[in-house]
């Protein structure tokens, strides 16, 4: 039955795929917390808040989700530092987030954190690791002006890749409406590469007809392939069609840095649920046609 659950359905073909270990929690109590596999990690949550120094409060500002290569012995995201420090594995923001009169950068992080309070679920079911993290997004005054219940599961050998990676996050604001806006460049949900990138070898692959993204909106999937150390990495970053319409996708940079972005006011009492998925992968793309066949799959 597990055998059966390691094979998978890509654009009418069945491909097997390698059979993986059993997926557990490691949680490093107040840094991070891995999803393990044979004991390898394949994802690491990064949620830790420190503000002890101002190196460490630079370092923990927000919660983000490191991707680890094959081996689990190296993040093939970023993290603090780098080039555009406030890029940071699979992460989300807007720059331009308004509440209670004032406009609050939730991208470059100034002016206020994203803080983790709890983990309220941590479960591995049919196969899959899953968890939610609670944060709190604070204003200038370190009061919680949205909360956020962001969930991931994290599933192997699925949909033809090495890792899936289902972000769910449901944002409802605390005390009054709250309007998330910025640009491509500076808001929503977002895949950012290690800082060691060959940006000379950086590729992105689109829907057929799409060559540039500038213009086009609600893209069911953008993706990417980009080189560490020598090594290939594929990334499929899919879009929910429940997601807000007129998103627009931002995936050009030679650093590799891309996602999807849109604008949406959320009212008082009201919440805002987004789901995406990142695939990855060892080695290249497939073609556009599969990654077609994943996307209709995966967005039932």
């Amino acid at each position: 039955m597990e055998m059966m659950k390691r094979l998978t359905l890509l654009a009418g073909g069945l491909m097997a795929m390698p059979v993986f270990g059993v997926l557990e929690f490691k949680d490093t109590e107040g840094k991070h917390l891995d999803v393990v596999s044979d004991g390898k990690v394949v994802v690491r949550y990064m949620y830790e808040h420190d503000t002890s120094t101002k190196e460490k409060h630079h370092e923990t500002y927000k919660p983000y989700l490191h991707v680890f290569d094959a081996e689990g012995k190296k993040p093939i995201t970023k993290g603090a530092g780098g080039k555009f420090t406030h890029h940071r594995g699979i992460f989300i923001g807007w720059s331009k987030t308004q509440a209670n009169g004032k406009s609050y950068d939730r991208w470059h992080m100034k002016g206020g954190d994203i803080i983790h309070q709890k983990f309220s679920k941590q479960e591995v079911k049919e196969g899959a690791a899953v968890f939610t993290s609670v944060t709190h997004w604070m204003d200038d005054q370190e009061k919680a002006f949205l909360e956020e219940e962001r969930t991931f599961t994290i599933t192997e050998g699925v949909y033809g890749g090495r890792v899936m990676i289902d972000f769910h996050t449901k944002l409802s604001p605390v005390s009054g409406d709250v309007f998330l806006k910025g640009d491509p460049e500076h808001a929503g949900v977002q895949y950012r590469p290690a800082n060691e990138v060959d940006t000379k070898k950086t590729k992105y692959l689109f829907p057929n007809g799409v060559t540039k993204v500038n213009g086009v909106k609600d893209l069911p999937w953008a993706a990417e392939n980009y080189t560490l150390d020598g090594k290939e990495y594929g990334v499929v970053h899919m879009n929910a069609p429940t997601n807000p319409k007129g998103t627009v996708h931002s995936a050009y940079r030679d650093y590799g840095r891309f996602g999807a972005f849109f604008q949406k006011e959320i009212k008082k009492r009201e919440s805002l649920e987004l789901d995406y998925g990142f695939l990855i992968l060892d080695g290249e793309l497939p073609a556009v046609g599969k990654i077609d066949g994943v996307w209709k799959k995966w967005a039932k």
